[in-house]
């Protein structure tokens, strides 16, 4: 609904002028009708290091996003346990192991292995979920996703995962410009910088994606699984 539609994480840096600007994009927001769930690059790599803030840790693990990526493991896993509840597809994008293409211009360090690549345990694969393997930023470029999706008579996504302002931007914005209702749970994504995540969620949010509380989610999916 639109009560409330600013009431979001980045509440706190944007100012009433710039809010007076986007309130033309106001809108009821919601969950599509024929959902999947979208998990961006949940991979060991951004774990690394455990629960500290990632300047304190990047030298050593330049892929993490230290606590960010920690902080959201618990909404996160309400969010697949909804979702398998619910019956929808869950599709998970990593990076390939080995590859000369990168999907963004950070260094990344050496050393990486195909463990890092493998999705926390915490969100592991099962059987007939979709592992989509990406070089690009999004999980559209060069992949074979739209394919799977139209398989499945899929025409709305729920976006979990990392980073906000990478590639779940960049999917977010691709599967939008692809004709798919995008819902991103707004617990559920996380970035190496804070600042970059509530900006990027705050541009989505007004043009291409619906950003709402894991809750809200949740609870469209108790209602998907009553109705069925």
């Amino acid at each position: 609904m639109k009560q409330g539609f600013e009431d979001h994480c980045w509440a706190d840096i944007v100012s009433d002028e710039i809010l007076k600007v986007y309130e033309p994009y106001h809108r009821d927001v919601c969950v599509g009708e024929r959902p999947a769930l979208l998990a961006i690059d949940l991979y060991n790599l951004v774990y690394k290091g455990g629960e500290r803030d990632p300047h304190e840790i990047i030298d050593e693990f330049p892929s993490t996003c230290g606590r960010y990526a920690w902080e959201a493991i618990e909404p996160t896993k309400q969010l697949f346990a909804a979702a398998r509840n619910a019956g929808i597809p869950v599709l998970y994008t990593t990076a390939p192991t080995t590859s000369d293409v990168v999907a963004t211009n950070r260094q990344s360090g050496l050393g990486t292995t195909d463990n890092d690549y493998e999705i926390y345990e915490a969100f592991a694969p099962q059987e007939g979920d979709i592992m989509i393997v990406k070089e690009r930023a999004s999980a559209f470029y060069g992949t074979p996703i739209l394919p799977e999706l139209n398989r499945l008579s899929i025409n709305s996504l729920i976006v979990c995962g990392e980073s906000t302002s990478g590639c779940v931007r960049a999917s977010a914005v691709d599967a939008y410009s692809a004709g798919y209702h995008v819902s991103i749970a707004e617990e559920c994504v996380f970035d190496r910088s804070l600042l970059s995540h509530k900006v990027n969620l705050f541009d989505l949010h007004h043009k291409y994606a619906d950003v709402m509380p894991v809750a809200d989610i949740v609870a469209h999916l108790e209602h998907l699984l009553a109705a069925t």
